[in-house]
């Protein structure tokens, strides 16, 4: 796919089937993510991929961070059985789940700030490259990925931090249209020196 289609359909397909996305395929995204650019060429990301049980790990850390920062105090036990299922189930929205972390370099001169710029274009190329292989995908974060729990779950240390679950699979949904304001209305041309 020319890549200049690929950035203009693009789009973020948040429902998709049960059905499990071939791993050449899933390689194929986590080739993609590995070619981003980083300063320093330290290459940054990491990739943890979930399937099948796998994707325990993460249902259960959204679970034990929904108890802690939003279950009401006292529910009887059937009752927080099901508040924990309803927040575990969000790691099964699809077959397979990327997550994506930065682990960034403690070498003089690399800035934090381009380690997490880094990882983020590497999830990035996954989601053009799953366009380009027809699966739908989106890029998931918020509080709980945030959370010290979630770190937990992937062993991520020091200063290492996830940037994003990325949700693959077949799509189950029409493709959005997509809108964009000109690029003109965002774009200032300097030409020459200002004083």
């Amino acid at each position: 796919m020319d890549v200049f289609k690929a950035i203009r359909e693009r789009r973020t397909i948040g429902r998709v089937k049960d059905i499990a996305v071939p791993r050449e395929q899933i390689e194929q995204l986590l080739e993609a993510g590995n070619w981003a650019p980083s300063h320093h060429a330290t290459e940054p990301w990491r990739f943890f991929v979930l399937t099948g049980n796998g994707r325990h790990i993460l249902g259960e850390a959204y679970a034990d961070i929904a108890e802690q920062t939003q279950s009401p105090a006292k529910l009887a036990p059937e009752e927080r059985e099901a508040f924990r299922a309803k927040h575990a189930a969000k790691a099964f929205r699809s077959p397979v789940v990327i997550a994506v972390a930065v682990s960034p370099s403690a070498e003089k001169g690399v800035s934090r700030i381009e380690e997490f710029a880094a990882a983020h274009a590497a999830v990035q190329n996954m989601l053009l490259a799953a366009h380009a292989l027809g699966l739908g995908a989106i890029w998931r974060s918020g509080e709980p990925m945030y959370h010290p729990r979630m770190q937990q779950a992937f062993g991520l240390t020091g200063d290492e931090a996830l940037v994003g679950l990325l949700y693959v699979g077949q799509p189950a949904m029409p493709q959005p249209e997509g809108k964009r304001r000109p690029v003109a209305d965002k774009t200032r041309w300097i030409t020459e020196h200002l004083t």
